[in-house]
């Protein structure tokens, strides 16, 4: 078996676990057309805080590079770039479209490409005969499954799934030899359409889970129901899915669900359902400015603080964060002073002086509303709120 040279296109949160993983036990290049992020990968600093120093170390042989050269040493490519929608809610392949670009300069015949980036059925199938009519490849599919912030499910423990095109003997045993050092859990799927059709449902179901919660949530606010206590009753039943409310960001599910929903459309079915748990999600952010709107009314102290501004708890990451979007519709209105206190958010990108990695005074806040529950901030809310519960607003019950 020829020596192994692996290339990962995209260092982000996929990109980068994927690297750190191979770097050791071949020779892998990190690539990222992100000049500032490989400036800042060389200088072991991570943006997204998810690896340490120690972590991002490299060597001679294994080293995070934008210079398209460096991918020619390489014969076993995985590609991690973004699959964002556009403004019309339409796939947006262009990052893919790039990164197929660079491999048509850098492959030879027979060396091997793997897709990560979430897409509908048939995308790896389009990519091959749109971009490498003239080479000999092979290529696979494995939908990435990293949860950003999870530090029990990593990418080591969780279960891969692996497939490729032509199964000969040679490429199988290339391609496990090299996944098996990213997850101990290999899932060999022989149907590259199966698996890229088993990442998209993964987190539209999620989607329209969390969508039912959130409206029934909602319900219960116009009801006037305490729907912490519904919720847990509800729970008492043996088959009750767990799933809780919460405003759905990032770069995965209010962008997957328009993917297949354009395939399937495509394909001449209507799917109606898997959107409608976008809409819901979406709507969330109005229901819950008018309530902070309704709170701010009501009281004398106009000086509002918004504890958690990225998609998610325990997350740098602001892409498509609803908390950010509720922020900034808020503190545009007249007569309120609003402050932000977000322990890790990345204050190089929020532009806005009103934003807080700290926050040492909370007294002086006439409402504390949670929307984020970052551990790093959670027990001192806490202590804080059991002397001033009118003072708070925690509509997803964060700190009770």
């Amino acid at each position: 078996m020829n020596k192994i040279r692996v290339g990962v296109l995209g260092l982000g949160y996929v990109g980068l676990p994927i690297f750190s993983s191979l770097k050791k036990k071949f020779e892998t290049v990190g690539f990222d057309v992100d000049k500032n992020r490989i400036l800042d990968l060389k200088k072991k600093y991570d943006k997204n805080f998810e690896f340490t120093k120690s972590q991002l170390t490299t060597s001679k042989e294994s080293y995070y590079s934008n210079d398209i050269k460096d991918l020619k040493r390489c014969n076993f490519f995985i590609v991690t770039v973004p699959t964002p929608i556009s403004l019309n809610k339409k796939p947006d392949l262009k990052p893919l479209f790039s990164a197929c670009q660079i491999l048509k300069k850098v492959t030879s015949n027979n060396d091997i490409v793997f897709f990560e980036s979430t897409v509908y059925p048939g995308t790896t199938k389009f990519l091959k005969k749109r971009f490498f009519k003239k080479k000999k490849l092979v290529f696979g599919y494995s939908p990435e499954r990293i949860n950003p912030g999870d530090k029990k499910n990593t990418i080591k423990k969780i279960h891969k799934i692996v497939s490729f095109d032509g199964h000969d003997k040679k490429s199988k045993k290339k391609i496990l030899s090299v996944y098996k050092y990213i997850s101990n859990n290999l899932v060999i799927s022989n149907s590259i359409e199966n698996a890229e059709m088993s990442k998209v449902i993964e987190n539209i179901q999620r989607d329209v889970n969390i969508a039912f919660m959130n409206e029934i949530l909602m319900v219960c606010e116009k009801l006037n129901l305490n729907f912490k206590e519904v919720l847990n009753l509800a729970k008492t039943k043996w088959n009750f899915l767990d799933f809780s409310p919460g405003l759905v960001g990032g770069h995965c599910l209010p962008v997957d669900p328009y993917y297949l929903y354009t395939l399937a459309k495509r394909s001449g079915h209507d799917a109606k359902f898997m959107l409608a748990g976008r809409k819901v999600n979406d709507f969330l952010v109005k229901f819950l400015e008018k309530k902070i709107l309704e709170k701010i009314k009501k009281i004398k102290n106009k000086k509002i603080l918004i504890c958690g501004l990225t998609y998610k708890a325990n997350v740098a990451d602001k892409r498509n964060s609803l908390a950010l979007k509720i922020f900034k519709k808020i503190s545009s209105k007249k007569n309120v002073y609003i402050d932000a206190y977000d322990p890790i958010i990345n204050l190089k990108n929020t532009q806005n002086k009103n934003v807080n990695n700290k926050i040492k005074n909370l007294s002086k806040y006439g409402l504390i509303v949670i929307l984020v529950n970052h551990s790093k901030y959670l027990s001192q809310l806490k202590k804080h709120k059991i002397k001033n519960e009118k003072k708070y607003y925690d509509p997803f019950f964060l700190i009770s």
